[in-house]
């Protein structure tokens, strides 16, 4: 089950990055769960990672090379069906061993290989099944694999996500596609579950980490679909260089604008393609909070909407139970709120103002908003010039299915 219609659009190359996505039977036969990366000579690399204290192994590994290669890794290696997380020390070597049979196959340093895995936690990572597969990995390499990637990537995912942006500045044309998976388990926190993203721009590695944390900010970190974050999130920016530019390092350069735009575009389709596929979803739900007295109370409020079980249970059921709203921006932590000021909308339906259900509301229009797939929940706080958004999803039946099912 998933939100709205999947349009994916042409994925376009991005030139000094190529993909491959082949089998190595993790959690299932047949199936293609493994995605090798292979980046071009001089290309920079960003990187941002879980806050999840029990963060997992490949997790610590990816973060250590990614440092100890100055952002400049050659390959980027991800599998799904095992998260190789709350496996210890021996989690820890299997990474490394993974990014060390990369290496010896290609001859670059083992810091030069990033790894990454997604799926159940708490299995030994089946390393043999990886390692076996890599030449098979190497030689099919391309600049077109990024829609198998998308699919190779996924695990409960319904549907894979992807884009493209072209852009351009100064006479020249550049372009970014990105791809990421996620459903469940997702409240990143920082970036999603996995997501990677590639430019033929040429960035410095200082400034390409500022342009993923801003708009990793203003997207991935504002999606929630289960208020869980999970042990294994990681967004990866490439800058490969190859558009032949002069090294992108200042904020004061047209170019910079242009690349700024064109990954927030990204990022925010891909954020909302997550929660538009999240678990069992039936609903997209934007929760939109203005007037607060700054970005963060706005967050708060927006987020204790968002993470409700009960008003997620009511989107689900359709149901326009405006008392559930009232009570988790009640609970949401604000120093002295004035309700009577706090005004409520579903769609553009005013249903509560002055603390009490508005006097032009019918349950009619109520159950109208409710009824469709794209739902906005509007919250104007009336005490500040700050507004936030965040998205988010129902919880349905086929959510309490899937994750009761998950291991089995």
């Amino acid at each position: 089950m998933a939100v709205g219609e999947a349009n994916l659009g042409d994925l376009l190359p991005v030139a000094g990055l190529r993909l491959a996505t082949v089998s190595a039977g993790i959690k299932k036969p047949g199936r293609r769960d493994l995605v090798l990366m292979a980046l071009a000579s001089g290309s920079h690399v960003a990187g941002v990672f879980t806050r999840n204290a029990f963060c997992a192994a490949p997790v610590v590994v990816a973060r250590a090379h990614l440092a100890a290669s100055r952002q400049q890794p050659a390959y980027l290696l991800v599998n799904t069906g095992n998260a190789n997380a709350g496996t210890g020390e021996p989690g820890l070597a299997d990474a490394q061993r993974c990014a060390g049979a990369v290496a010896e196959l290609t001859g670059v340093p083992t810091e030069a290989v990033l790894p990454f895995s997604t799926g159940v936690i708490g299995e030994p990572l089946p390393v043999q099944k990886i390692v076996d597969v890599l030449p098979q990995a190497l030689a099919e390499l391309r600049e077109d694999g990024w829609l198998d990637a998308a699919h190779g990537i996924m695990t409960t995912d319904t549907r894979p996500k992807a884009c493209s942006v072209r852009f351009s500045c100064n006479g020249r044309s550049h372009v970014l596609t990105g791809i990421a998976k996620g459903a469940g388990m997702l409240r990143p926190n920082m970036a999603t579950m996995l997501a990677y993203l590639a430019t033929d721009v040429a960035v410095s590695p200082a400034l390409l980490q500022t342009l993923l944390a801003d708009a990793v900010d203003m997207s991935f970190n504002r999606i929630t679909v289960d208020g869980d974050t999970s042990t294994n999130d990681a967004c990866m920016l490439v800058a490969t260089g190859a558009a032949g530019n002069t090294l992108l390092e200042s904020t004061d350069e047209p170019l910079y604008a242009a690349l700024r735009d064109a990954l927030q575009e990204a990022c925010v389709t891909l954020a909302q393609g997550l929660v538009r596929d999240g678990e069992g979803a039936s609903k997209f739900v934007t929760v939109q909070v203005n007037g607060g007295g700054d970005e963060q109370e706005c967050l708060d409020v927006a987020f204790t909407i968002a993470h409700s079980p009960l008003v997620k249970t009511a989107l689900f059921a359709s149901d326009p139970n405006w008392g559930r709203l009232l009570a988790a921006i009640g609970r949401a932590g604000l120093e002295d709120l004035d309700v009577t000021r706090v005004a409520v909308y579903l769609n553009d339906v005013l249903i509560a103002e002055q603390g009490c259900r508005a006097a032009s509301y019918t349950e009619q229009q109520g159950a109208a908003a409710m009824a469709a797939e794209d739902i906005t929940i509007r919250i104007e706080l009336q005490r500040g010039p700050a507004a936030a958004t965040v998205w988010t999803s129902d919880f349905s039946y086929d959510y309490v299915r899937i994750n009761a099912e998950y291991r089995t």
